[in-house]
């Protein structure tokens, strides 16, 4: 381990392991399997990158990120690392001067897709390099698309037993930054890794403030929250592809650099617009879930959902997303019981196995609950993954707590409106029932003969569908998909409806002022540190634009601060700045410490 750090300092530049890195490096390194958990942002690409320096031979990582690769191999080739990859955007020719590369010895890091790497051509690689020991270790990032029922399940992971089948020799990590347990169970088993060691990293995102809001004018909303991140970068969610197409059009017409992505349009737009997300300042990306697993920008400072997740840990994977840089970042929701429906359809219609629905309708029913909490959402969203954490100060609940009020007897008459209209009806009519609204609707069915047609003219629209959705959540209402949304009651209701249980709900508060004016500042520069902080990143974008790279490829933001901060003026204090490792002070020392020099010489005059 000593070895190790030595590497961790100066190829990488980091005075020290963080968290649980030192223990798993120093576990592979030994010919040991592993299974790691950790947050993104939270150094999980080092646990392989390490030991593939350490190990004989090459360390293949697999990776179902083809737009990505390019900047992953990019920012190790600026840390002097031999770094290649192999996937479909790579031509003939290239392909095979990387194949001959691997097999003369010239690579420590050699990323593939996951089907190239099923293909017997590369197999056959893959054996003469493991018949001379030289294979390091397999890396399978993203492990968790090996789920059936994740979010991002990929057929072709299930078929990555073969690492293990056909290379038993060979240490094996897999990692990714969301997995509950049922999931973590699953990667053990497909891929092999009954016997790996289980490394599990806090799931806490601190610099991440988590906010949900009740849907009442999205675009307005999202325009509010938006007007607190002026000319930062971030990404919108939204779950169908034709949502996506007038969400960024109509936030172009608001002056936000808006791009649109999703799977309906073509792979060159596609691609344009990822690279412009990752490359330039200050792009707002809108898009469906096709869009963001492995973005590896480190400044996104918002992520953004205009529809409702279908699970916790989609919400999660979506939202760490954001800040990875460590810096203050918020994850903002707007959600209404719509998007339950429009989920329990999907689930109802899809030709998954029973047992398979039974578990995305649980994992919906969380995703529900979280948003109707009035406790910390931070809190729940941990416990969710077996994690206890106390009240963070940190999320909308906790910085401004919902009242609770007793809604045994609107729960009751909410109910009763369901059963005396048949449950054959949503949430929308049952409204006007209970506030005695005389619609066409309300006519055509003659409803307003009910005894509880106006019963409930004392409680305002939002209250209500407040009630409605927490009745959902709680387990005591269930919007049948297949009938149009239709709220029926669930046996828990019983008790409820009877009388013989108090039923306590969250008041709908008005959260009409940015969250994003509101959250925490990194520490400020001081007024000299600023001045060469912007010089630097003036220097770092142009240099990014000759090569053609991503600017946090070249230096991260807190690279840039601790320079601007520290002012080092040799090479070897450069060296004490966490993130410049040998190679990137070989390369542009002379130009860092320029600046320095440039900036301390008109401070002087100042």
């Amino acid at each position: 381990m000593i070895e190790a750090l030595g590497v961790l300092q100066r190829v990488f530049g980091f005075p020290a392991f963080r968290g649980a890195q030192a223990e798993i490096v120093g576990h592979l390194i030994g010919g040991g399997d592993a299974l790691v958990l950790m947050p993104t942002g939270g150094g999980k690409s080092l646990c392989y990158q390490l030991p593939a320096l350490l190990r004989p031979g090459c360390g293949i990582v697999v990776s179902p990120l083809i737009a990505l690769m390019q900047d992953q191999v990019d920012a190790l080739l600026q840390l002097g690392v031999k770094a290649a990859f192999l996937n479909s955007s790579l031509d003939a020719a290239s392909a095979m001067a990387t194949e001959r590369a691997l097999l003369a010895g010239e690579l420590d890091l050699l990323y593939v897709a996951p089907e190239r790497l099923l293909t017997d051509r590369f197999l056959g690689l893959l054996d003469r390099l493991a018949e001379q020991e030289r294979v390091a270790l397999f890396a399978i990032d993203e492990a968790h698309c090996v789920s059936q029922w994740g979010h991002d399940f990929r057929p072709e992971y299930i078929q990555l037993s073969i690492l293990h089948e056909r290379y038993p020799q060979v240490p094996r990590i897999a990692l990714t930054a969301t997995a509950d347990a049922l999931t973590r169970e699953e990667i053990r088993r497909r891929l092999g890794l009954d016997a790996a060691q289980v490394f599990v990293a806090s799931f806490d995102r601190p610099n991440i403030r988590y906010i949900v809001v009740d849907r009442d004018n999205p675009r307005s909303q999202l325009a509010a929250f938006l007007a607190g991140h002026r000319g930062e970068a971030g990404i919108v969610y939204c779950l169908s592809r034709k949502k996506v197409d007038e969400t960024a059009a109509w936030l172009q017409t608001q002056g936000i650099t808006a791009l649109p992505y999703h799977a309906g349009m073509d792979a060159d737009s596609r691609r344009d617009n990822q690279q412009r997300f990752v490359r330039d300042d200050g792009i707002v990306m809108v898009a469906t879930i096709a869009f963001g697993m492995g973005i590896d920008k480190p400044d996104v400072r918002f992520v953004a959902h205009l529809d409702l997740p279908k699970s916790l840990e989609a919400y999660y994977q979506e939202t760490g997303r954001a800040g990875r840089d460590g810096e203050p970042a918020e994850a903002w929701m707007t959600y209404g019981m719509n998007d339950v429906v429009i989920h329990r359809q999907r689930i109802d219609e899809s030709a998954a196995p029973e047992e398979q629905k039974r578990i995305e309708r649980q994992k919906l029913d969380a995703m529900l609950g979280y948003c109707e909490a009035a406790g910390c959402r931070r809190t729940l969203l941990l416990r969710y993954f077996g994690e206890e954490h106390a009240a963070c100060g940190n999320c909308d609940t906790c910085l401004a707590p919902p009242e609770l009020w007793d809604g045994t007897e609107a729960a009751r008459k909410f109910m009763s409106a369901a059963l005396r209209t048949g449950q054959r009806f949503g949430a929308g009519h049952l409204i006007d029932i209970l506030r005695g609204k005389s619609t066409e609707k309300v006519a055509q069915f003659g409803h307003e003969s009910l005894p509880t047609f106006g019963v409930g003219a004392d409680l305002d629209e939002a209250t209500w569908r407040g009630v409605a959705r927490q009745l959902l959540a709680a387990g005591l209402l269930h919007a049948d998909a297949n009938h149009y949304g239709a709220l029926k009651l669930t046996d828990a209701a019983r008790p409820v409806l009877k009388g013989e249980t108090t039923l306590m709900l969250r008041r709908q508060a008005a959260r009409t002022k940015s969250a994003g004016k509101r959250r925490a500042a990194p520490a400020p520069l001081l007024p000299q540190a600023s001045g060469l902080y912007e010089t630097l990143r003036q220097w770092r974008a142009a240099t990014a634009r000759e090569q053609g790279v991503p600017a946090y490829v070249i230096l991260h933001d807190r690279t840039l601060h601790e320079l601007a901060s520290l002012r080092p003026q040799t090479p070897d204090e450069l060296l004490t700045v966490a993130g410049i490792g040998a190679a990137k002070a070989e390369r542009y020392g002379a130009a860092l410490l320029a600046a320095v020099r440039d900036a301390d010489e008109i401070n002087a005059g100042l």
